[in-house]
């Protein structure tokens, strides 16, 4: 079974025949089971040889670089595996569709909210739960993106609250902040943001879904949007029970954070610690209950992918998005 492979040293990848090699002043000459990897993580500074990027390409393995402050910043993307006119074409029909745009904008956003009240019944936060059910009516009621945006900014804002009922005083997220995080329990958020963005665009690249046709975020340059739409549905799942985790089990201490101009991140050995929690609730598995058997945190993700293909080429009449029943 191919795992994703996290680079948290900065060091060089060169390929020699048919062997990889991570090298590093740290760990020495290190040889990678390329065989068995599905993505890399660069989560510090690395160089890659020429010979190395041809061999990662041809096995269909993409790179995510993330930058010093422990954001998303590019990824070799290998030309894609699974291609598809037919595909690329009904994607852009169905964003150039009102009603199927608006559809499924709506779908990430409600998936999203129920997800974020499965996690305010864990806790049992019945206020936060009441308030996010009543913003959930109006994304039905929504007419435009800029409106179900709003919508979704202020389901966050209860939910985040709500979070920060459970959180210990110095990890509480506040309100929302981004580049930079201006504490650490937003710091947490963004970082898992970002892990997660990667993971879902992996999943992406795995699917004849062309990554930069989006319907929630608008399509732009130098971004795979649509990774942002999917990625919505699962940060309850994936990103907020892990933070919840690392912070009141501990594993996270205040000392793993650093203050950088005005804002508060990781240092690299808090990255760690998140990154190894990361690897392991990616590879968590839960029995589906349609499919009868059981599939990783990770799986889930190329399971909604092809949902949301089946919808674009008209096999399915609607897309139902990923709520979490456990």
């Amino acid at each position: 079974m191919k795992e994703n492979y996290y680079i948290t040293t900065e060091g060089v990848l060169a390929r020699k025949e048919n062997t990889v090699y991570f090298a590093s002043k740290k760990t020495g000459k290190v040889p990678i089971p390329i065989q068995k990897v599905y993505a890399i993580y660069a989560l510090a500074p690395l160089t890659l040889t020429s010979g190395v990027i041809h061999f990662l390409a041809q096995n269909n393995i993409p790179v995510f670089f993330f930058n010093y402050y422990g954001f998303y910043d590019a990824t070799l993307y290998p030309r894609e595996p699974i291609q598809s006119g037919v595909s690329i074409v009904n994607q852009v029909k169905a964003y150039l569709d009102p009603s199927k745009r608006m559809h499924l904008a709506k779908m990430f956003i409600y998936g999203a909210a129920r997800n974020m009240i499965r996690n305010m019944e864990r806790y049992k936060l019945e206020d936060h739960k009441s308030k996010i059910n009543e913003l959930i009516s109006e994304i039905v009621r929504s007419s435009s993106i800029t409106g179900l945006m709003n919508v979704e900014a202020r389901i966050r804002q209860v939910y985040y609250n709500g979070l920060d009922q459970v959180l210990p005083e110095e990890f509480m997220i506040g309100k929302r902040t981004r580049r930079p995080p201006e504490n650490k329990g937003n710091a947490l958020i963004s970082f898992g943001n970002s892990l997660l963005y990667a993971t879902t665009l992996a999943e992406i690249y795995h699917t004849s879904l062309n990554p930069t046709v989006s319907f929630l975020h608008e399509p732009s340059e130098r971004r795979f949007s649509l990774a942002l739409d999917i990625s919505e549905v699962f940060k309850p799942l994936i990103v907020d029970r892990l933070v919840l985790y690392l912070v009141n089990k501990k594993i996270i201490q205040p000392e793993d954070f650093r203050k950088e101009f005005n804002g508060v991140l990781l240092k690299n050995k808090g990255r760690k610690k998140y990154v190894r929690a990361y690897h392991e609730r990616l590879r968590k598995k839960i029995k589906h209950r349609k499919l009868r058997r059981n599939v990783s945190y990770q799986h889930l993700i190329r399971l909604e992918c092809y949902k949301i293909m089946k919808f674009i080429l008209g096999v399915s009449e609607s897309y139902e998005p990923f709520v979490i029943w456990w």
